[in-house]
């Protein structure tokens, strides 16, 4: 962000407040589903008006969208900064997912429960540079950097470990990327919110074990 693109003092409340209702929200879900807290609660932590909460939200479900939005682009950023690549990446990513679900059970089953729900893939909001600077203060450049989902992130990893030998040649990749989709989405519901401690173990034995049964598919497809 330059001197030229500095924000106004109407954009920086707007920034504020969008951070401080999310954050609200969030803070709860440790304690109670989404469904069960009130827009007023969330107002009164976040120091507004309920009018002012739907000037920025249309609904209580948008709030996760927006937190979803803000999860990925931290996520992104981070593994644009690790020297890692390939499946040691993809085990980083999933590594990170599960702390924070040993940090915050509620919401990260909330933000699943949420994706369930969802017919269709639904558009993100977008973060404006100030937004994404109040949001991490401490990742500098974070303003400009274009987001990608984990789907991206996955899809290129993958390609690096295919290019690495790390996987075969003819590694059919929708399969796999199915396959951590299920993982990633697997693990958390199988074990449920009071085991989240043991989440990361399992994250890394589901992964090994797609690993090996992709070796193993593809050395039979050139057998045959």
């Amino acid at each position: 962000m330059t001197e030229n693109s500095k924000p106004t003092l109407r954009e920086r409340k707007h920034a504020r407040t969008r951070l401080a209702l999310m954050r609200a929200a969030t803070e709860r879900l440790e304690k109670a589903p989404l469904a069960e807290i009130a827009v007023k609660e969330v107002c009164a932590a976040a120091e507004v008006s309920e009018a002012t909460f739907f000037n920025y939200f249309a609904t209580k479900n948008e709030l996760l969208d927006y937190y979803l939005q803000l999860w990925l682009l931290e996520l992104a950023w981070g593994a644009s900064r690790s020297e890692a690549w390939g499946l040691v990446l993809i085990g980083q990513l999933f590594d990170r997912v599960a702390k924070q679900f040993q940090q915050r059970p509620g919401l990260m089953a909330e933000i699943i429960a949420h994706q369930a729900r969802q017919r269709e893939k639904s558009a993100l909001p977008e973060l404006s540079a100030i937004e994404r600077r109040l949001a991490f203060p401490e990742a500098t450049g974070i303003e400009d950097f274009a987001a990608v989902g984990l789907d991206k992130l996955w899809l290129g990893a993958l390609q690096q470990a295919i290019e690495a030998g790390e996987l075969p040649p003819n590694t059919h990749l929708p399969t796999v990327m199915v396959s951590l989709v299920s993982v990633f989405y697997g693990v958390p519901l199988a074990l449920r919110q009071g085991n989240s401690a043991a989440i990361t173990g399992m994250y890394r034995q589901q992964l090994a074990l797609l690993w090996a049964g992709v070796r193993v598919a593809a050395q039979s497809k050139v057998a045959v």
